[in-house]
């Protein structure tokens, strides 16, 4: 590299990590200019602003995955979770759930995310009498329940608002929010993914909603399929604006798409996962231009243990979960099993950083 282009670069440097720490708005133009720079500066700047915000410390959650039902009308072209034959429909009883969470505490869990699909037979008296049975059961889990998609659709087939389901299941036991269901917030890409779906500002809705009764909630991306760097752009801006307004959001997640046995993948339209290099610039971006986020999660399920470990040099803090059990992202026929706490504790010890167990809320429970 000649020395006016070291010299410039960093500058860049300089003015990004300022503005981040600083906490001013980048422009959708100063966003788009990120992706133009070499990876090793994107990553010095989102490492810089990492070690500024959190320190060293990295942290990981003890959880546990459960899908309540593969019924869904959405029938997103990138799933494969979503039952597509009668035969192979399910909805758990009370009592698996229940097993299920039992089994989650005896390995330590602490948070249970329970997600499933937009199920037409499934009314709010349902996630509440089994909000109950949990709470009643497991008073300390955590539960980390339902996507704004789901809200949205309870809502909707309810004939009740976005706040009165969230009071309600407020009420039942809901302790905080999972960010799925945000796949890309751009109405352009979603049209073309998840038509059915719930569109950005229906996402942005129930989440503003969310946060102002009181519920904490994690923002999530999943990119690599049909989104561009303005659709990301905008999905940042969006997430960031939000987190200004409301300050709700305890962590931004994005994970890549993995397109096999998925619609997009059988109509030859995206068929290969998206590249570590392209997962660790858009990890990086969204450190950078987040600035009202202090975590940052690393996505080991869809990068593995390699890349997630480096991702902690490219603005991530924070390992993810243990996740006991995961089945949507499987579905697709990627190979899975659980992190052991174990594993976690020497993939993070092994590059040089000191590791922690935290709550959903990212409270710290143990220091290894």
């Amino acid at each position: 590299m000649s020395d006016a282009r070291s010299t410039r670069m960093e500058k860049l440097r300089e003015y990004y990590v300022e503005k981040n720490l600083n906490g001013e708005d980048l422009t959708r133009e100063e966003i788009l200019k990120l992706f133009e720079l070499p990876l090793p500066v994107l990553g010095s700047i989102a490492d810089e602003i990492r070690r500024e915000k959190c320190g060293d410390l990295v942290t990981f959650v003890a959880d546990r995955n459960i899908n309540y039902t593969n019924v869904c009308i959405s029938r997103c072209k990138f799933c494969a979770f979503y039952a597509r034959k009668k035969e192979d429909e399910y909805v758990l009883s009370y009592e698996e759930i229940l097993d299920k969470i039992e089994e989650a505490e005896r390995f330590g869990v602490t948070q249970i995310l329970l997600q499933g699909g937009m199920n037409p037979n499934l009314g709010i008296e349902w996630f509440e009498e089994l909000f109950r049975l949990i709470k009643s059961n497991f008073p300390d889990i955590q539960l980390h329940a339902l996507s704004p998609p789901e809200i949205y659709f309870l809502a909707k087939k309810e004939g009740m608002s976005v706040e009165e389901v969230l009071k309600r299941l407020i009420e039942a036991g809901m302790d905080s929010l999972p960010g799925g269901g945000a796949e890309v917030l751009s109405d352009r890409v979603r049209k073309i993914v998840s038509p059915n779906k719930v569109d950005s500002d229906g996402w942005i809705e129930v989440m503003r909603t969310a946060h102002k009764l009181g519920i904490r909630s994690s923002a999530t991306m999943m990119f690599g399929h049909v989104e561009n760097n303005e659709d990301i752009a905008e999905h940042l801006i969006r997430v960031r604006d939000l987190q200004s307004e409301t300050k709700g959001f305890t962590a931004f997640i994005c994970w890549t798409f993995q397109p096999e046995r998925t619609e997009l993948y059988e109509k030859g339209i995206v068929t290969t996962p998206t590249s570590a290099a392209r997962y660790l610039q858009v990890l990086s971006i969204a450190r950078i231009v987040l600035h009202n986020f202090r975590n940052i999660q690393a996505s080991w399920l869809t990068q593995d243990f390699d890349v997630a470990s480096l991702a902690l040099f490219f603005g991530a803090n924070d390992f993810g979960g243990i996740m006991l059990e995961e089945n949507v992202v499987r579905a697709t026929g990627k190979d899975f099993r659980p992190a052991r706490v174990e594993e976690i504790v020497s993939a993070v010890k092994a590059v040089g950083r000191p590791v922690a167990q935290r709550t959903t809320l990212y409270d710290v429970i143990r220091v290894f």
